[in-house]
């Protein structure tokens, strides 16, 4: 959901459109969310491609959206986490390269406000840091979930090995929890206006318009809700989502090259919205949309197998211990060395 501290845009927007402008709607958000779960491999633990997983991990995909109106300082500092304002040339502000994204926050910040244009994070979005971040900690989940597996059975008392078939099973509410909230930011970086500064209406003004594309305040919300609600479901996207795709890229890296690919996609929609397409649903409007919802899904899901293969090289505890040595027996688990203990 694209919220702008501007009120007379917010005014625009509350005028104009009869929906709320949510990130592919709540229902969009489940579908991906849900589609990302029921085509997970074998491979990944089977607690997260479980019916029940899959029902809590769907009902998850709008809750970003849902704790939007909290007020000051939540929605400041969260709300921009929704997207990323790319120019056409797929850098924002001119200085920062999608495929090029800064290390983290910090220095992403740095060179927004060193742009020839001054700005920020917070007016440009960091939609790519918080898929990253979301990322990393899925990864710490499932290695510290890796380390409960293994303490159940050689810890050396009953007691810890108790402890341990009782954290396992936190872990794992953490673990969905944590994969439901972040997949609604993947869904968001699937939806091309999340991705762009025309993100609602072409500013010919500002950024030129050769296409004589729509400067509407209200095609956000008719793409990504209004058109999601008539033709889109779970099973018709399920059907569209790609095989399988690991990649061994930095989590920037590959952040950073899914959103370009739905920055391309930006053009498309405005052309299907001056064709009448999104309003009255065209096969083509109708087919683009789905494949957005699917390339959301599978993004979610690869990053969450490339989640699982982290995890094995992970450590844990404080001085840090090797998840494989504990996996493999060289390190007995306990509480204290993996950071639960005094």
């Amino acid at each position: 959901m694209r919220f702008r501290s501007t009120l007379v845009l917010l005014c625009a927007v509350v005028a104009a459109a009869p929906l709320p402008a949510f990130a592919w709607g709540a229902q969009g958000h489940r579908i991906v969310n849900g589609a990302a779960i029921r085509t997970l491999p074998d491979s990944v633990p089977a607690f997260l491609r479980s019916a029940a997983a899959h029902d809590e991990i769907a009902l998850l995909g709008p809750e970003a959206d849902r704790v939007k109106g909290a007020g000051a300082p939540l929605d400041d500092d969260d709300n921009p986490a929704h997207y990323v304002d790319a120019l056409d040339d797929l850098t924002i502000a001119g200085t920062v390269k999608l495929s090029a994204l800064p290390k983290d926050r910090g220095e992403y910040d740095k060179l927004l406000r060193a742009a020839a244009t001054p700005t920020d994070q917070y007016g440009q979005g960091y939609l790519p840091y918080q898929i990253a971040d979301g990322w990393q900690r899925i990864v710490r989940d499932l290695a510290y979930w890796r380390v409960d597996v293994a303490g159940e059975t050689k810890a050396p008392t009953a007691e810890e090995r108790a402890f341990f078939a009782f954290d396992r099973t936190v872990r794992e509410a953490v673990t969905l929890r944590d994969i439901g909230y972040w997949g609604h930011f993947i869904a968001d970086g699937s939806q091309p206006l999340h991705v762009t500064v025309h993100f609602n209406g072409w500013d010919g003004k500002k950024y030129g318009n050769p296409n004589n594309f729509s400067e509407s305040r209200t095609i956000h919300a008719r793409w990504e809700t209004t058109l999601v609600r008539a033709v889109a479901t779970e099973d018709l996207v399920l059907a569209r989502v790609p095989a399988l795709a690991q990649s061994t890229d930095p989590v920037l890296a590959r952040t950073g090259a899914y959103l370009a690919a739905s920055a391309s996609k930006v053009p498309d929609v405005y052309r299907l919205e001056a064709a009448g397409g999104i309003d009255n649903p065209s096969p083509a409007a109708t087919s683009l949309v789905l494949d957005r919802l699917a390339a959301g899904a599978a993004q979610m899901r690869n990053m969450i197998v490339e989640a699982w293969a982290a995890s094995a090289d992970g450590k844990v505890g404080y001085p840090p211990v090797s998840v494989r040595d504990i996996e493999s027996g060289t390190v007995v688990p306990t509480r204290a060395n993996v950071g639960l203990g005094d």
